[in-house]
């Protein structure tokens, strides 16, 4: 009886490896990843931008010393990704600007092959959204940046579009947003979220208007959850779940979906503000990236992700990101979000097409 049990353990261990043999053979697994860096400055004074708040002579004591060793962290934690390989797209926002993000890659990451792709931002304060992708992955196409119009007249961040070709050949259209904060509180400030909704939905239903089945990914610290107003309603990001996609209809290509949303709904976030959890930072795609089948999701592979070095371990912030500042404090850590993720299967079939 026991050599039976055992056979058919090893019948089935083998079946499985076989499998997952298979599956690598057929796919390639590529990570897309959205990350806020928690003002991401140099040290150096910019008369273009009120950047005084990350300076040397600031309360905050902004040194090039802090400057150098915030790009090593932010660069640590992207390298981490992807088993130590880095995302194969990740978007930023809170970047002064492009010769930041581009110094950061250059330094740290130059192994990986990392093309910058940039949009300097109307804001101020020079806090901008960026993304980087994989030359080797990747064709860059094109991009755009699209200006959201506040009521106040307030300049504020644009949403970046950049357009990438896969290996197998499916054009991907991303959009990197930072939408206005909760600032003068989270009602008073809603129609300035919905404005920029607004913006990117009219983004987006250009490329649907081109094609039903165009592939969308927008990522982002959208300083909203999945069941506020601006993205269930005015950007209309649906759930979904792994169960419901083969059932999907054809008509659901030009629907957006929410990869975070699930998240939010079983009490989990990327932002701790006070003792409350936020799903502010999302991914959320178009249906036809469900169920393509040369480019779609790993179902089930939206992750909050949190590696035990940039977690806050003890006290009163425990389970929180660990930030750079707690305040005015140099606390020398991190960011004070964590970055959110998934996994989407290219099929080496199509690549070879």
């Amino acid at each position: 009886m026991k050599m039976k049990w055992s056979f058919c353990i090893t019948v089935f261990l083998s079946a499985l490896l076989l499998t997952q043999q298979m599956s690598a053979q057929k796919y390639d697994t590529l990570l897309v990843a959205f990350y806020n860096q928690e003002n991401l400055f140099n040290a150096v004074d910019d008369p273009e931008n009120d950047d005084a708040e990350f300076l040397p002579s600031a309360k905050k004591e902004w040194t090039q010393e802090r400057y150098e060793k915030k790009m090593f962290n932010m660069a640590r934690v992207i390298r981490s990704m992807n088993y130590n390989y880095g995302p194969d797209i990740i978007g930023f926002c809170e970047v002064e600007n492009q010769n930041v993000l581009e110094a950061m890659v250059a330094k740290h990451l130059s192994d990986l092959h990392y093309q910058v792709v940039y949009a300097e931002s109307p804001d101020k304060r020079g806090i901008d959204v960026g993304l980087i992708f994989k030359k080797d992955k990747f064709t860059f196409l094109s991009m755009n940046a699209d200006t959201v119009f506040l009521s106040d007249r307030y300049p504020t961040r644009l949403i970046l579009n950049a357009n990438l070709l896969s290996k197998s050949k499916d054009t991907l259209h991303i959009f990197v947003n930072h939408w206005p904060s909760r600032r003068g509180g989270a009602e008073a400030s809603a129609k300035n979220r919905i404005a920029a909704a607004n913006t990117l939905k009219m983004s987006i239903d250009k490329y649907f208007s081109n094609s039903t089945k165009a592939n969308i990914i927008a990522m982002g610290d959208f300083n909203d959850e999945p069941v506020d107003v601006s993205i269930k309603e005015t950007l209309n990001a649906l759930p979904i779940s792994c169960a419901e996609i083969i059932k999907l209809p054809k008509f659901s290509y030009k629907n957006l979906y929410n990869l975070a949303y699930s998240k939010k709904i079983n009490g989990e976030g990327s932002y701790k503000y006070q003792s409350e959890w936020d799903m502010i930072d999302q991914i959320i795609i178009s249906g036809n990236l469900l169920t393509n089948k040369s480019f779609h999701l790993l179902c089930n592979s939206f992750e909050i992700y949190k590696p035990a070095f940039i977690v806050t371990h003890s006290g009163k912030y425990k389970g929180a990101p660990f930030p750079t500042y707690g305040g005015v404090r140099y606390l020398g850590g991190y960011s004070d979000h964590f970055p959110v993720l998934a996994k989407f299967l290219l099929t080496k079939e199509s690549i070879r097409k």
